[in-house]
């Protein structure tokens, strides 16, 4: 009668470091995100990322300007709130992948 267990599907792509990575150098159009807070920013990030903080009440607003032909591959610190990011980018049309673990699972 009721399916309360049921899950919907992910419309984005969770990856480990060394998929996530290969993903992103073979994509044509791709952007990095950092979703972390500044004091988070601080402690390093991966070169080339663009920081939003997800935390921050301007967050939804700095995706509607984000490009829809480019595709996103998002991290935090631990992959909870880039999972959640991307969540959020994939249900308004985005394509976009969560790093698993965190910027600490990006491979050196």
């Amino acid at each position: 009668m009721f399916n309360l267990f049921k899950s919907t599907p992910k419309n984005y792509n969770d990856l480990n470091g060394k998929a996530f990575k290969a993903a992103f150098e073979k994509a044509d159009n791709a952007e990095l995100l950092d979703v972390r807070t500044a004091g988070e920013l601080a402690s390093g990030t991966i070169p080339g990322s663009k920081n939003l903080d997800f935390l921050s009440g301007q967050f939804q607003a700095a995706l509607s300007k984000l490009d829809k032909n480019k595709e996103y591959f998002v991290f935090c610190r631990s992959g909870n709130r880039s999972g959640s990011a991307c969540k959020l980018l994939a249900d308004q049309g985005f394509k976009a992948n969560n790093l698993m673990g965190g910027v600490g699972a990006w491979p050196r």
